[in-house]
């Protein structure tokens, strides 16, 4: 039964992926659909991302209410039904207005399912479960794709999308029972996870801020990267477009093989040194993209940095339970997941701003900063929680 949750887990997050990246792949042939302006689709992400935040805040009330399971299968059901909603939309409005429980949806179910994971699962599991979220990103695309290329039918690519939810959402709605596996674990072992840590108590934890800062920085390199790395093959490499979009995406391909082979790694070598070393690896690569290289080595130098970064998300989320606790966990990650978003949202419009300002050159440079920022900052959660064990 434990094997069959876990499948339904990785079925989940994969669904949270799915339309991470559907608006940018429709929104060039939805624009002239609905007639709006091609800087719209920002707002609409702008929202999707302010509610995603939000509702990473508000993930330990929900989960220490509902539980993970009901949390999730709302989470996904409210997903599913904006996205069918998106097909039938006929004007700006009701886009803008659909993005509020997208992104409502999509902060409830990464917190709760990372926070299950990270208590009940082995650290390999969190690392996989973020692959499958990789998994879901990547496919999006390609089944919005399949579509533009029929008549550009966005319509029916949001439909597809939206329906697969749906069946997930189905799965989640007749697998409730088996969420309550752990529950009755946690009664038997006398379990005091009635508590609720609030926001506000685990801020005072030490380590939970400066942890905060190590999602914000990786979370807003991924995004920046994902933006900017095909502008940056075309400003500074003169590539073409078709050859930068090409490039650009082996810094996931790089994410979904790091998150696998961290997974098996993870047995033998602690989420600590996992970021640590993954953080290190992803800097390597960035000081080769600084450099005046030919650009299929920064293409190379690309990969390294999805590959090396990869485990550094999943890693510090599956630590959180034992660095601040099984109770403060709901909270923390919830934290966590906020900060994440937020240097999602922010990072790559200020990067946008500092490169059409000084050169697209700046792109791996301040990347570059953003890890060595996140490597400190993890160690200085190192540091806090050897004081903690003292």
């Amino acid at each position: 039964m434990v094997t069959l949750l876990l499948i339904i887990i990785y079925l989940a997050f994969m669904g949270l992926g799915l339309p991470d990246a559907l608006l940018g792949s429709a929104w060039p042939i939805m624009q002239h659909d609905i007639g709006a302006t091609t800087e719209m689709a920002g707002y609409i992400s702008l929202i999707v991302s302010f509610c995603t935040v939000i509702s990473s805040l508000f993930a330990s009330r929900l989960l220490h209410r509902y539980g993970t399971g009901k949390v999730t299968l709302v989470s996904i059901l409210s997903t599913a039904i904006a996205l069918l909603g998106f097909s039938i939309s006929s004007d700006f409005i009701f886009l803008f207005l659909l993005a509020i429980p997208l992104g409502l949806g999509a902060g409830s179910v990464d917190a709760a399912l990372s926070n299950y994971v990270a208590v009940h699962f082995k650290a390999k599991h969190m690392n996989w479960l973020h692959c499958f979220w990789g998994i879901g990103a990547f496919t999006g695309p390609i089944i919005m794709s399949f579509w533009l290329n029929r008549d550009n039918n966005w319509r029916a690519g949001y439909v597809t999308v939206g329906l697969l939810l749906l069946t997930i959402a189905m799965i989640l709605l007749a697998s409730l029972s088996l969420w309550k596996i752990f529950e009755k674990e946690s009664i038997e072992e006398g379990s005091d996870e009635e508590k609720l840590i609030s926001n506000r108590e685990a801020l005072r934890i030490p380590g939970v801020k400066i942890s905060m800062v190590t999602m914000l920085c990786y979370n807003g390199s991924e995004a920046a990267a994902g933006l900017w790395m095909a502008s940056f093959f075309i400003g500074n490499k003169g590539v073409s477009p078709g050859t930068a979009a090409a490039l650009s995406s082996l810094f996931y391909i790089g994410i979904i093989i790091g998150r696998i082979i961290s997974g098996f790694l993870s047995t033998n070598v602690s989420s600590k040194n996992l970021i640590r070393y993954g953080g290190i690896i992803g800097c390597f690569g960035l000081l080769i993209l600084v450099m005046p290289v030919h650009y299929w080595i920064s293409a190379g130098a690309l990969f390294i940095v999805g590959l090396g970064g990869a485990p550094i998300y999943p890693s510090i989320v599956h630590s959180t339970p034992e660095r601040f606790g099984k109770i403060a966990s709901p909270s923390v990650i919830g934290l966590a997941m906020a900060s994440a978003y937020t240097g999602s949202t922010l990072i790559p419009s200020l990067m946008g701003i500092f490169a059409s300002q000084l050169g697209m050159f700046m792109v791996p440079v301040i990347l570059l900063i953003l890890f060595s920022i996140m490597l400190v900052s993890s160690e200085m959660v190192n540091i806090a929680y050897k004081r903690k064990v003292r």
